[in-house]
């Protein structure tokens, strides 16, 4: 069995362990994830998925009224997601799957769809957060929407407006909430003020927690030479970059990670994560509020050098990469 997300290969005992065939189609659709113990844990949907999904079942209800849509998932997958709509208002809640740590879980979301003449026109409104600065991907006073999240709305309204017959639509996307929600996020470090963000590189919550606990620390000890990465652009570059050695998403637990590794070890990945890991204090004294922004900045080889010569000293073990969104290598260790 293999996940279709990640394209992990389940390991043959894991797939015995697991004696509940619902279980076992949940992971082999990839609405789950097989754990070690044989236990599959459900994904859950990302913010991004839910705004599609509302924007879909709005436009769909300008003809007829809806309780669910599908939606095609930036990973591909196509999944059911339950979305009520009447006369081209629609609202449903972000679905968490087993992932205990999620914030949104439960948040609404609301779309609106008018009729146009011609085209698509996505609009964000209340609890949808934008940025209050600069930074090196987006514009102040931007939504914070990430590209994938954001292709997902327009596919997921384009497949509407055929199905209805219709050539044109303006839908309005908001989280009535996102604004509380978003101060028990790091929004507003982020320089994202106003509500949540809307994202979603798979379109699936990760239920990172116990997964890497029951799942990844196992495959780790097990792996020679792993490749360790913290999130999906890690994931899709690292397997580029190392095709012959067991890739392995870990998330935010580097450190647990590091040390359930045996032997030879690469930690690659977008720098955020990484760097605040390897050096706690990186931003302090350079006026910059997030790691992206201090990329950008001329600084940023000489610190990420220095930085990570300290880390090696620490780990002599492990090889760190950070890569830049396009794949390109940023920083390697000595």
């Amino acid at each position: 069995m293999r996940d279709p997300v990640t394209g992990f290969l389940y390991p043959d005992d894991w797939v015995k362990k697991c004696s509940d065939p619902k279980q076992a189609q949940l992971a082999e659709t990839g609405l789950g994830v097989l754990t070690a113990g044989g236990l599959v844990l459900r994904r859950g949907f990302t913010t991004g998925t839910t705004a599609a999904a509302a924007a879909k079942a709005a436009v769909l209800s300008l003809e007829t009224a809806t309780k669910s849509v599908q939606i095609t998932l930036p990973s591909g997958l196509v999944v059911d997601v339950p979305i009520v709509a009447k006369d081209g208002h629609a609202a449903g809640k972000k679905y968490a799957g087993d992932y205990p740590g999620d914030i949104t879980a439960g948040l609404e979301f609301h779309a609106v769809a008018t009729r146009q003449p011609e085209g698509i026109t996505i609009l964000f409104g209340e609890g949808i957060g934008r940025f209050s600065r600069d930074t090196p991907r987006y514009k102040a006073g931007v939504p914070a929407v990430s590209p994938p999240a954001l292709s997902a709305i327009v596919r997921a309204v384009q497949e509407a407006l055929d199905r209805i017959g219709e050539k044109g639509v303006s839908v309005r996307i908001s989280a009535p909430a996102g604004a509380s929600i978003a101060q028990r996020t790091l929004n507003p470090k982020m320089g994202v003020d106003g509500g949540i963000s809307v994202l979603g590189t798979t379109g699936l919550v990760e239920p990172w927690d116990d997964h890497l606990t029951e799942s990844a620390l196992g495959r780790i000890a097990a792996a020679d030479r792993p490749v360790l990465t913290t999130g999906r652009v890690g994931l899709r570059f690292s397997r580029l970059l190392f095709p012959e050695r067991e890739v392995i998403l870990i998330g935010g637990k580097l450190r647990q990670g590091l040390d359930a590794a045996r032997g030879e070890v690469t930690l690659c990945g977008l720098p955020a994560l990484i760097l605040r890991h390897i050096n706690p204090d990186i931003l302090s004294g350079t006026g910059f509020a997030t790691v992206e922004e201090l990329s950008a900045s001329p600084r940023f080889p000489e610190i990420v050098r220095a930085s990570l010569t300290g880390f090696h000293k620490i780990r002599p073990n492990v090889t760190v990469i950070l890569i830049n969104r396009e794949g390109s290598v940023i920083g390697e260790s000595p």
